[in-house]
């Protein structure tokens, strides 16, 4: 049985995806162990009474949260923060739709095209870089 590292109440099921009582996704928080349902520090790395490790290590392949920002901010209007990640059906609208916007920029709804797509990509890429986007396409935390 696991607890939940937000709130340390015990999960009904190990399938569940989320706490039923704080509503935070399964394994994120740092105030309880996930192995015992015990309070710990945020900052600790193994459980004292149980002796689980806390903080579950970064993969090797984890994406780099600086790197999918910077991408967001100065290349969000082609996607490539998203292709990044792993988000491909996200990063192709934003492709298209700043193709479609450049190709029809000679009429006025085209500039409103790349105005939209550059400005979505923007926002995500500031969003990443203060960790409201913290996980890749395949749900693995950002290294930092």
């Amino acid at each position: 049985m696991y607890y939940c590292k937000n709130c340390g109440e015990p999960y009904s099921t190990d399938e569940a995806v989320m706490c039923v009582k704080c509503g935070v996704a399964k394994g994120m928080g740092s105030n309880y162990c996930r192995n015992c349902g015990k309070p710990v520090t945020p900052e600790a790395t193994v459980c004292l009474n149980c002796g689980v490790p806390c903080q579950p290590p970064i993969p090797m392949d984890a994406k780099s949260k600086i790197a999918a920002g910077l991408l967001g901010i100065f290349l969000g209007a082609f996607g490539v923060h998203n292709f990044y990640l792993g988000y491909t059906q996200k990063a192709v609208i934003q492709l298209v739709l700043t193709i479609v916007g450049l190709i029809t920029s000679c009429i006025v709804i085209g500039v409103f095209l790349v105005m939209a797509s550059s400005i979505w990509g923007l926002v995500e890429g500031i969003l990443i870089l203060v960790g409201k986007i913290n996980t890749d396409g395949r749900g693995v935390p950002l290294s930092e």
